[in-house]
C-alpha cells in the first residue's frame, strides 16, 4: 500500500503540516505496510517525525524520501558509530556552542527539524525539548558578545526556521547588536523539506538581517519541487544568498548521474552547491556510508562534466574534531622539467610551464 495523499497545498499553514505529521508506528502503518515492532523499537532509540508534505512525496517503500526518515532496524545494529563523532561537546565553551574555527561559531537554538533525517549527525539531541531552553540560547549569545573574535555565527540546531517569526528575530536581533560579528549563517532543511514555511512575512524579516546566508539540505534531485522552487525564490529575492550541504548517502544518492542532476537542478532554483558530506560516523547510521572511492569518482564525473558552479566541495568532517578537510581528486601528476603536469577530467594530461621569473628566482638560490 502506498501513500495516495495529496500534497500539501502552497498555501497550507506550514503549522498544520508539521503538527499533522507521522511520530509513530502506528502513524506510518495508515499510509504503508510496515513492521510496526521494527519501527517502534527503533523509534524508542532515535525519534521520528515525518511531516505531511514529505509524507506526499514517498511513492513507495524504500524511494530516496523513504530510506532518508523511516526507521531501519540497521540502526540498532552500528558496529563503529559514536553519539557524537565530531566532538561537539568537547568544543563547546558553554552548552549548547561549539567553537572550533578561530573566527566562527556554531550557535545550536532548536531541537525541532521538519523531518527527522536517519543520519543526523545530532541524533544525540534532535528532538530532545530538554536540551534546549532559552536561558541555553542567551548563554550563547553573550558568549559571542565577550569573544571579539568571532566575526562569523552559524546558527543551526536543530532547525531555526521551525521557530515562529517572532522568536527567530529574538535571536537574529540579538545577534545583530554584537558589533564584531560580521556575518550570520542559518543553517535550515526547511527550504526542502518545509518550503511551506517560507513565507513572505518571514522573508521580510530575515532581510532586515544582512549580511545573512542560509545553507540548507537537498539530497536527491526529486526533492527540487515545485514547493521547493518557489521557497527559494521566497529566499533569494530577499537577498540572501543560499548554498546546499548534500550528505553522500548509500543507496539515495552515491551514484554520479544522480548527483549530477541534483546540482544542475539545484543552480535552477538558485541555489549554489557548497558540500558533498562524507556521511558522519554516528551512531546508526554505518548503512548509509559510503567509501571515499566513491565520492572521489562522483566528484570526478561533476568536474568538467557540468558547470563549475555545479561542482561543491567534497569535504569530510574529521572524527574527534578535527574540522572539515577538503577531499580532491588527483589532478597534479607530476613534473616534467619546468613545467607542471596536469590531468584534466577527460583523464588527459597537459603541461603548465611555471613563470620565467619564479624559474630564475628559484635557479638563484
Amino acid at each position: 500500500m502506498s501513500n495516495a495523499d495529496e500534497a500539501p497545498s502552497s498555501q497550507t499553514d506550514w503549522k498544520i503540516i508539521a503538527r499533522d505529521g507521522l511520530r509513530t508506528a502506528e502513524d506510518l502503518a495508515g499510509h504503508f505496510e510496515v513492521d510496526e515492532k521494527v519501527v517502534d523499537r527503533v523509534r524508542e532509540e532515535f525519534p521520528m517525525f515525518v511531516n505531511t508534505y514529505w509524507l506526499s512525496k514517498m511513492k513507495e517503500k524504500g524511494d530516496s524520501f523513504w530510506k532518508q526518515v523511516v526507521p531501519d532496524a540497521a540502526e540498532l545494529e552500528d558496529p563503529i558509530g559514536v553519539q557524537d563523532p565530531l566532538d561537539e561537546e568537547g568544543d563547546s565553551p558553554v552548552p549548547n556552542l561549539v567553537h572550533r574555527y578561530p573566527d566562527r561559531v556554531l550557535l545550536l537554538v532548536n531541537h525541532q527539524c521538519p523531518i527527522y533525517c536517519r543520519f543526523c549527525t545530532r541524533k544525540r539531541k534532535v528532538g530532545q525539548p530538554e536540551f534546549f531552553s532559552t536561558a541555553l540560547v542567551d548563554q550563547g549569545i553573550e558568549y559571542i558578545r565577550n569573544h571579539s573574535e568571532v566575526r562569523d555565527v552559524i546558527v543551526s540546531g536543530g532547525d531555526p526556521l521551525m521557530l515562529s517569526d517572532r522568536r527567530l528575530e529574538y535571536i537574529l536581533k540579538a545577534l545583530r547588536s554584537i558589533p564584531h560579528l560580521e556575518i550570520i549563517r542559518i543553517g535550515s532543511k526547511v527550504p526542502c523539506a518545509l518550503p511551506q514555511r517560507i513565507t513572505p512575512e518571514l522573508c521580510a524579516m530575515l532581510r532586515k538581517y544582512h549580511p545573512l546566508y542560509i545553507n540548507t539540505h537537498f539530497n536527491h534531485p526529486d526533492e527540487v519541487t515545485p514547493e521547493a522552487k518557489q521557497a527559494c525564490g521566497l529566499l533569494a529575492d530577499a537577498g540572501i544568498p543560499i548554498g546546499n550541504q548534500a550528505v553522500l548517502l548509500k543507496g539515495i544518492n552515491d551514484d554520479p548521474e544522480v548527483m549530477k542532476r541534483l546540482m544542475q537542478r539545484l543552480l535552477a532554483i538558485r541555489v549554489r552547491p557548497y558540500y558533498i558530506y562524507q556521511a558522519d560516523i554516528v551512531t546508526g547510521t554505518e548503512h548509509f556510508r559510503t567509501s571515499v572511492q566513491k565520492g572521489l569518482e562522483i566528484i570526478s564525473a561533476l568536474r568538467g562534466h557540468t558547470s563549475g558552479l555545479a561542482v561543491p566541495h567534497y569535504v569530510i568532517d574529521a572524527p574527534g574534531g578535527g574540522g572539515k578537510i577538503p577531499v580532491l581528486p588527483e589532478t597534479v601528476v607530476g613534473m616534467d622539467g619546468d613545467n607542471i603536469l596536469l590531468r584534466n577530467y577527460e583523464g588527459k594530461t597537459y603541461a603548465y610551464p611555471n613563470p620565467v621569473e619564479e624559474l630564475a628566482v628559484e635557479a638563484a638560490k
